[in-house]
């Protein structure tokens, strides 16, 4: 009787090969694009067409152009507004989120599953296709209410609230669910307030999806184009997204230089944010919902 002796021996770095090889390619083709952007901010020319890939000739003048005295270029105060706007729209969806996803999971009362399933259902069709409707409704709140109306930096904040709220609701609703409702019922029996029970029971195990939650709108509400260049008419009130626009539209020509160059600096508030808040980041996407 024959014995068949089963050999369990790791694949060497031969056989994996073409693992390796795959990974780096993917890799290459998520840094060259990058790397584009990198080497057209330091082309003096200012174009793409006549970089290399490896380019003789590195100058910052591409820098310099964004930070000009005479004010035809408010870089930083684009880049400013999009901080603003993005910021106090991650901050307040990320609370009334919390709130709504809170009343959605835990209290019973009429009309809750049909306030998730519209929800749900809004949230299927495309945002562009109210900007008709929302662009007449915010030309009349204009006429109420300058402050918040059409072309104002507080009316396109509302716009991007009531379009985050919702995704924000489901989000941390099914964060919410895998919470124990007994940690509810214990502190009810202790003598919580369901307000009370939220804030000191419930919002520090919700601390890390909070913090995914604002981090993911907070960077896309800096990146939004289509509304900001839809309802911001002045210059001075453009978010970067819609300023750097403009290097590359009719007023500048195709002048990628200084675009590229808007690109780098406008990406270091994002960069600061994802080290900021990285723990938060990996425990929300990672962690259980229920914590000793």
């Amino acid at each position: 009787m024959s014995t068949i002796v089963g050999t369990n021996r790791k694949p060497g770095a031969a056989g994996n090969l073409w693992k390796h090889l795959y990974c780096w390619a993917l890799i290459l083709l998520d840094l060259f694009p990058i790397y584009v952007v990198i080497i057209s901010a330091f082309d003096p020319t200012g174009s793409l067409a006549s970089s290399s890939l490896i380019p003789k000739h590195w100058d910052i003048r591409n820098f310099k152009l964004l930070f000009v005295n005479d004010g035809s270029i408010p870089f930083t105060t684009w880049v400013m507004n999009s901080i603003q706007i993005a910021g106090v729209t991650a901050l307040v969806s990320t609370v009334i989120g919390a709130t709504a996803a809170y009343a959605l999971a835990r209290l019973r009362f009429r009309g809750r599953k049909v306030a998730l399933n519209m929800i749900l259902l809004v949230q299927v069709f495309p945002s562009f296709l109210a900007l008709a409707a929302i662009y007449s409704m915010m030309e009349r709140v204009y006429l109420v209410f300058p402050s918040f109306g059409l072309g104002s930096t507080w009316g396109l904040i509302l716009i991007y609230l009531g379009g985050s709220m919702g995704v924000n609701a489901w989000l941390l609703k099914g964060f919410l669910d895998s919470i124990p409702a007994d940690l509810d019922e214990a502190a009810a029996i202790d003598g919580a307030s369901p307000t009370q029970t939220f804030t000191l029971v419930v919002v520090p195990l919700m601390a890390p999806v909070l913090a995914v939650t604002a981090v993911l709108s907070f960077i896309g509400t800096f990146n939004e184009f289509v509304l900001a260049s839809f309802f911001l008419t002045d210059v001075n009130q453009r978010t970067v997204a819609v300023g750097l626009q403009s290097f590359v539209g009719a007023q500048f020509g195709q002048n990628w230089g200084p675009f590229a160059a808007g690109s780098l600096l406008a990406s270091i508030p994002m960069v600061v944010l994802f080290l900021t808040f990285q723990k938060y980041i990996v425990g929300g996407l990672t962690a259980g919902a229920a914590k000793g």
